[in-house]
């Protein structure tokens, strides 16, 4: 189990139509906190920043929440966007790490609801 905030759904569906998924398996669904808990977090302000795109499967957006993209674990805020075939949500955070990320035009601000994910 882990926390974090799911995107709201109405919102998504916007958003997927702005920003066209580039692999098949889409999931654009949620913002992990924490790995280790599983109690919600509290409400936050939220916009996506930026995206990575390792060109192998993993599509990912940069979120930042209460103005930092910046994990406690030492990570990046994200939302994993979409994956090619055989590729894992949790391999955003390798590519992140990797490869950075590229600043969008403007911040894409978005509802977060707090979630046991």
């Amino acid at each position: 189990m882990a926390n974090g905030w799911k995107l709201d759904r109405a919102e998504r569906d916007t958003l997927l139509r702005d920003h066209p998924p580039r692999y098949a398996e889409v999931l654009a669904d949620h913002v992990t906190l924490d790995v280790r808990k599983n109690e919600p977090p509290h409400e936050v302000k939220a916009a996506i920043v930026g995206r990575t795109d390792d060109d192998k499967g993993v599509e990912a957006m940069v979120v930042t929440i209460d103005g930092t993209v910046d994990r406690p674990d030492g990570s990046t805020f994200h939302i994993t966007w979409s994956l090619g075939e055989g590729r894992r949500a949790k391999e955003s955070n390798e590519v992140l790490k990797e490869r950075g990320w590229k600043e969008l035009d403007h911040p894409v601000p978005i509802t977060l609801t707090p979630a046991t994910l």
